[in-house]
């Protein structure tokens, strides 16, 4: 704790998320100097605790920090946090921190931790989940940067993160970008989970009939076993929910276009950009932008559609469908997770990095927005096996796909028979499948690049050569 009246923490971003922080860190003893533009959101982080110090340019916050100093910075991610950076580094000495707490992207992360260690500075890329309730009461924290500089503000993340079983959901997770990486891939995995649960209510409601009601029961049911999770908690407490206007489920005067930041999408690129198939978080991606085309859809709906043929309703009786539809959902988290975990994986092979995925694990298991019951399971997995390449080889993960895996293939042949499209679902059993599959059809698109192209390729008899055929010769 600062001495003499100076603040232990300079805090640039008074927004939703930055006075949730503050008055986190001022619930355990922490006296925050706060900077913002507007005037008012300094008057009201001002009135959150008597021990906020408001400040209204970056001269004023640095002076009433103690040192050596610390910075967070919770701006929006590009040039606003380089903008911010240029403001406050006149005002700053050899060895006072900056943390960004946002949504950067990994890349930008690593240029400013760079550039910041040539003036003297330390630097750390915060990934902060749990939005606006778990920053007020304990987020997730990933944190990326090197040991001292991580260390530096341990102590106090520490003290304001999540805790499960008594431990607190923060860790270093490695240099560098490190730490916003693992919040992208967690964001990445959230995209997917949402599209999951959003597939398993679409098939209920409109395959099996299942009314709102019926639905919040299904999935608050689900929430006591084995899919447990904050997303689905939530989504059932969105299907009791009913429009204050029209008294009709909210759910039916909302508008089927989803909206995205990029976060999803960094997860889905950088995954390209590693060479490691994460099928079905771009396909998450995927279908937020397809919803987003609202007018295409109405206009494709009154034409393509019209030569569809009827579809006779399901053999399976109500109760029989919620089951498979279960197993869909499970299998499908358990293909997202072990996607992003293996992006993370060649990422810390690619870029250096000491990242402990058994630490991603830990501070996953509360406070951020993808916290499950899975995630015990995956903890359990990492830490039998640090080199575990893919959660999907855990015998214990194995086997709870392999016992779901016919209701998983049930309800996916039962939508594409009714026409509903479920491109998470689908794409997690094509991954599984293929995952699985000791041959596989890249023989024929080997060879079809040697046709066009002379890329060559290898024999099964003549693994270590690249050999050419000439397939105009007879």
């Amino acid at each position: 704790m600062a001495m003499g009246g100076k603040a232990d923490l300079g805090l640039v971003g008074l927004g939703v998320m930055g006075r949730s922080l503050a008055a986190n860190l001022a619930d355990h003893g922490y006296r925050v100097a706060g900077l913002d533009l507007d005037p008012g959101r300094r008057a009201a982080f001002a009135a959150d605790a008597a021990s906020a110090v408001p400040c209204a340019g970056p001269a004023e916050l640095v002076a009433a920090l103690a040192g050596p100093r610390a910075v967070l910075l919770m701006v929006p991610a590009g040039a606003p946090v380089d903008a911010v950076i240029a403001d406050l580094a006149p005002h700053l000495a050899p060895g006072d921190l900056l943390v960004d707490g946002g949504n950067s992207h990994f890349a930008d992360t690593g240029r400013r931790a760079a550039a910041a260690a040539d003036r003297g500075l330390l630097y750390v890329g915060l990934g902060v989940s749990g939005g606006e309730e778990g920053a007020r009461r304990g987020p997730s924290l990933m944190a990326g940067g090197t040991e001292a500089a991580v260390a530096r503000v341990a102590p106090m993340l520490s003290a304001i993160a999540a805790r499960a079983e008594g431990e607190p959901c923060f860790a270093r997770v490695g240099p560098g970008g490190a730490g916003h990486f693992v919040k992208t891939i967690h964001n990445g995995i959230e995209y997917a989970d949402m599209q999951l649960i959003a597939e398993a209510y679409f098939v209920l409601r409109h395959l099996g009939g299942f009314s709102h009601a019926r639905l919040a029961e299904t999935f608050a049911l689900w929430n006591q076993g084995e899919l447990g999770s904050y997303l689905l908690e939530i989504t059932a407490d969105i299907l009791r929910k009913t429009d204050p206007e029209t008294g009709a489920p909210m759910l039916d005067v909302i508008l089927d276009a989803a909206g995205q930041k990029g976060t999803g999408h960094w997860a889905a690129t950088t995954a390209l950009e590693l060479g490691m198939p994460a099928p079905t978080i771009a396909e998450a991606v995927h279908a937020r932008c397809l919803s987003a085309l609202k007018a295409e859809r109405v206009r494709a709906s009154r034409g393509l559609a019209a030569a569809r043929p009827p579809v006779p309703p399901p053999a399976e009786t109500p109760d029989q469908l919620a089951k498979a539809v279960h197993d869909a959902l499970l299998c499908g988290r358990i293909a997202t997770y072990a996607q992003g975990f293996a992006v993370m994986r060649a990422a810390a092979e690619a870029f250096g990095w000491d990242m402990d995925l058994a630490a991603v694990a830990r501070v996953w298991r509360a406070g951020c927005i993808i916290r499950a019951k899975l995630i015990d399971r995956i903890l359990d997995a990492l830490r039998g096996d640090p080199t575990l390449p893919n959660l999907m080889l855990d015998p214990g993960i194995g086997l709870l796909v392999a016992r779901a895996e016919p209701g998983w293939r049930r309800a996916l042949v039962l939508a594409a028979e009714a026409g509903l499209p479920v491109p998470c679902t689908a794409s997690a059993l094509s991954y599984w499948d293929g995952y699985r599959s000791e041959k596989l059809w890249a023989n024929v698109i080997q060879a079809q690049r040697d046709y066009f192209g002379a890329h060559g390729y290898r024999r099964l008899d003549r693994p270590d050569a690249v050999v050419h055929t000439d397939w105009t010769r007879p």
